[in-house]
């Protein structure tokens, strides 16, 4: 289908936009009466674009360019990550606020989805420049955000001292105290346990219930992971831990490999004492694109956006595909790997453990009661493995794949929302 695209994306290359919306109508023949609302999806409620002046540390003003997106608020105020990176656009923005939509709706957090990026390469800034970048987008957005209205958290190249500066210059600009006004924070400002290690544990979670459908079992399995940041760091202890072995990891400064497997706790202590993770000397250095050649029954790509496409879907020799990233694969690419018997377990499932954990902790502010680790890692498993099995089910019942079924139970609330709540005026 083609779309009309808003005026300020470029129609012959929309980018991640154009992935979301062919998604939306994959799903729409399966929507009955509530496709009547399904245009509501296709255009975000809001978006917000600012300029962010610096004073760097030489004295000169440097402007970055910061967004933020608010796609449907139909079933909660808005929730989504805020990214820092060079390469970040609008359509980018867009796209992730649109995947947080789906998301929550699909594990039924009662959160809409938004999204916020800044065109910043942060490790070209020096920690002072970095908090005054964080501080002034922040009062920038001060409009939008809140805890009852648009709850950001940690994304690409973001942590919990950016969460910290947040909701420190929101609180400010407020004149109270507002932890409630991001997740993702430090345990001392009204964190949550458990919230780090979210999104690599819910990846982890949902690979052991499709493993289990496949008949694949955990201990020996080899896994290969794409991104070595919180997610994929997390996953691959996971992982390691139930007795698989990680034999590829890959980040940005290259790739590496051992057939029997790496030491994961000796690789998370090279990666935390600052070094690169291509310089670890106890595994194989290899080029980067054969990382898609790696033999696995776990392919966890926990990066960046349109990593699996046409030029490598051909060559990816998996079981299973565990979207730790948004957006990883595109539609394209999606066909490829459902032809030749690939699950593909989506990203608005498998990388859900975080909004999920976001939620608690986003609960625990509002009381001022704090769970242990263990209630909110076994409440984190309960709502993984039973939206799993309600998508699962779904796929099954309706003869799709897991992002479509996934897709058809989250449009379905979003828009039986979105319908109950009408139109006004």
């Amino acid at each position: 289908m083609t779309h009309a695209l808003p005026s300020y994306l470029n129609a012959d290359a929309p980018g991640p936009w154009g992935v979301y919306l062919q998604q939306i109508d994959r799903v729409t023949p399966y929507l009955g009466e509530l496709a009547y609302w399904v245009e509501t999806l296709k255009r975000p409620k809001r978006i917000l674009i600012v300029d962010i002046p610096v004073r760097m540390d030489n004295g000169q003003v440097q402007h970055f360019e910061g967004y933020r997106v608010h796609h449907n608020t139909s079933r909660g105020p808005g929730k989504g990550g805020i990214r820092f990176h060079q390469d970040v656009t609008l359509s980018e923005v867009m796209a992730l606020s649109g995947w947080m939509t789906i998301k929550n709706a699909a594990v039924g957090v009662p959160y809409g989805g938004a999204k916020g990026g800044v065109r910043v390469d942060p490790r070209l800034l020096s920690r002072g420049e970095l908090e005054r970048l964080t501080r002034r987008y922040t009062s920038e957005l001060n409009a939008l955000i809140g805890p009852d209205k648009d709850i950001p958290a940690p994304d690409v190249n973001t942590n919990e001292q950016i969460m910290a500066w947040m909701m420190d210059t929101y609180s400010i600009n407020q004149g109270r105290t507002a932890t409630g006004v991001v997740t993702g924070k430090p345990l001392s400002l009204g964190g949550s346990l458990g919230r780090r290690d979210a999104t690599g544990r819910g990846v982890f979670v949902v690979g052991v219930a499709a493993a289990a459908d496949a008949g694949i079992p955990l201990a020996g399995a080899r896994v290969a992971i794409q991104g070595f940041g919180n997610v994929g760091n997390a996953a691959a202890r996971c992982f390691h831990e139930a007795g698989a072995h990680i034999v590829a990891v890959q980040d940005v400064t290259g790739t590496l490999f051992n057939a029997k497997g790496l030491d994961i706790p000796a690789l998370c202590t090279w990666v935390n004492q600052g070094k690169p993770l291509a310089a670890y000397p106890e595994a194989e250095r290899i080029p980067n694109d054969a990382f898609w050649d790696v033999e696995t029954e776990f392919l966890v790509p926990s990066a960046l956006e349109q990593q699996i496409t046409t030029a490598n879907a051909h060559r990816i020799r998996t079981r299973i595909v565990l979207e730790g990233a948004n957006g990883p694969t595109t539609p394209e690419a999606d066909d490829i790997l459902t032809q030749r018997g690939i699950t593909i377990v989506p990203d608005v499932l498998a990388n859900a453990g975080g909004v999920t954990v976001s939620y608690f902790e986003w609960v625990q502010d509002f009381s001022s009661f704090f769970w242990t680790e263990d209630e909110i890692n076994g409440r984190l498993d309960r709502i993984m493995q039973e939206a799993y099995t309600h998508i699962r089910d779904t796929a099954r019942e309706q003869k799709v794949t897991l992002r479509t079924a996934a897709f058809i139970l989250a449009c379905e609330r979003i828009l039986k929302a979105r319908e109950m709540r009408g139109l006004y005026p």
